[in-house]
């Protein structure tokens, strides 16, 4: 994915906790449906397993997944900005070129 969309992440961060967590927690409406061998939900009020719709829990896992993209690229790019007008996000061409190890911690990681 990361060739596909071009985008940066050296860690796999999104890969990993991204693609993992969203097909996690879509996954748990299917884990938690009594027809599938789940124990449902239970309703406190009621003191027992409430009436399960796997589409009804799909949905709200869906709408909790949105949210909290939606929610986390406003929060990420307000602070990128922030840091991008203070300090900056990237190093020069020049230092990158060079490698951060020896300019930016005056060491090298490997002995040529």
């Amino acid at each position: 994915m990361k060739a596909r969309f071009k985008y940066d992440d050296s860690l796999d961060a999104f890969g990993v906790h991204g693609v993992g967590g969203i097909l996690g927690a879509l996954g748990t409406a299917f884990v938690a449906s009594p027809s599938l061998g789940g124990t449902g939900v239970y309703d406190y009020v009621a003191n027992g397993v409430a009436e399960y719709s796997l589409v009804g829990q799909l949905t709200s896992q869906l709408w909790g997944v949105t949210i909290a993209i939606v929610w986390s690229g406003v929060v990420s790019f307000v602070a990128y900005k922030i840091v991008d007008k203070l300090i900056g996000l990237r190093v020069s061409e020049e230092v990158e070129r060079l490698g951060l190890d020896t300019t930016e911690h005056g060491e090298t990681a490997y002995h040529l």
